[in-house]
């Protein structure tokens, strides 16, 4: 069900993105890579060729339509089709709501949701015309469950999960589906973002964890949610797929 789908990928130049790529790729996609560092993007690319899989790529800013567009519509002229658009860039800055971060709160706005709706609407024309179609966005734990020092963030999670819920609605009759993958804590460079020094000190041991220690997942493992998703048959439709470090508290 993987061989020949063409797929998009949004924040593919490292972690959750990357590791997608070369996976789905492996399995014999045809994947388009979206990120902002096109050495990442270029270094990808080659690597995924190395092994015999094909990939093209375009340096794309999410919070951008216009640039969101252009990789689409890039997929589109190369491939022929768009069948599955991974939606994965996303930003994890932390502090409590008296910090009055207003710029970081609208920068996660920008590109955790504005940057998935950014992805819908270019997609959606291409779908409903192929009357098939597969979205996928990168939710999060802190999508399900609420906790101090991230509401924005937990806010932004939230609302992926009512859009994409909205969207499987309104879509479903056209052949469109819709899954959110909510990864719990992921060795990733995400942690980069936080902002804040003290808690991206005690974010440390999670997300630097070993792998047999279970604090943490690596990229490969959500990769493999995201390959199980896209591996399905027309008629099944994967909404959410909840994954865990199993030694995870929240």
């Amino acid at each position: 069900m993987i061989k020949g789908k063409v797929v998009v990928i949004t924040g593919a130049s490292s972690g959750i993105g990357a590791a997608t790529a070369k996976l789905l790729a492996q399995n014999g996609a045809k994947v388009v890579l979206g990120a902002r560092r096109e050495v990442r993007l270029q270094e990808l690319k080659q690597a995924i060729e190395a092994e015999g899989g094909v990939a093209a790529y375009q340096v794309t800013d999410v919070t951008e339509q216009s640039q969101v567009q252009s990789l689409v519509d890039l997929a589109k002229a190369k491939f022929g089709r768009v069948d599955v658009l991974y939606n994965n860039a996303g930003i994890m800055p932390q502090g409590n709501l008296s910090d009055r971060e207003y710029a970081v709160w609208q920068k996660m706005i920008n590109v955790n949701i504005m940057g998935v709706l950014n992805g819908i609407g270019a997609v959606l024309p291409i779908m409903q015309a192929q009357q098939d179609g597969l979205i996928i966005t990168t939710d999060s734990v802190a999508g399900h469950i609420v906790y101090p020092a991230s509401a924005v963030y937990n806010g932004t999670k939230y609302a992926v999960r009512a859009i994409m819920e909205g969207l499987r609605q309104e879509e479903k009759d056209h052949g469109i589906r819709s899954t959110i993958v909510s990864p719990g804590a992921v060795a990733t460079e995400l942690i980069n973002s936080v902002g804040n020094q003290t808690i991206t000190k005690n974010l440390e041991p999670l997300f630097h964890a070993a792998k047999d220690s279970g604090l943490t997942l690596y990229p490969e493992d959500v990769a493999q949610a995201v390959l199980y998703a896209i591996d399905q048959p027309k008629h099944v439709a994967v909404s959410e797929v909840l994954i865990r470090p199993s030694k995870q508290e929240v």
